[in-house]
């Protein structure tokens, strides 16, 4: 997203949309788009503990079963003027099986090259159903 893009709407709506976009099972099939999103140097720490880099992301999400997801106790914290933390509950049901997941997730978001990107990410299951 370029810098005319950040300025058209409020910061934490624009990063809550980004988080949304990287849920939409179209992205997660899609390895150019999931690149522009994340950050050349992105981590994530998965919810079993695992490392993974953006090379495993791409690799790994076009490939998943799709899983419906609500997100829901979004907020939003200024890190610097180019890095912002995000944070929110998310619910996963898987549709074959049709457990529920719960998860509280963070996000490190950079802005680079008059775009948002996300820089690293975290998920913790807080219960099963």
């Amino acid at each position: 997203m370029g810098a005319s893009a950040l300025t058209a709407q409020p910061l934490d709506t624009l990063i809550l949309a980004l988080e949304w976009e990287l849920l939409d099972p179209e992205v997660r099939r899609s390895p150019q788009r999931l690149d522009g999103l994340l950050a050349d140097e992105f981590a994530e720490v998965g919810v079993s503990g695992q490392l993974f880099l953006k090379r495993d992301v791409l690799d790994q999400l076009p490939v998943e079963i799709p899983v419906q997801f609500h997100l829901d106790s979004f907020a939003l914290r200024r890190l610097a003027p180019d890095a912002v933390l995000a944070t929110y509950r998310l619910a996963e049901r898987d549709g074959a099986s049709s457990e529920v997941r719960l998860a509280l997730r963070s996000s490190i978001w950079q802005f680079r090259d008059g775009r948002w990107q996300m820089a690293f990410h975290q998920g913790t299951v807080v219960s099963r159903t």
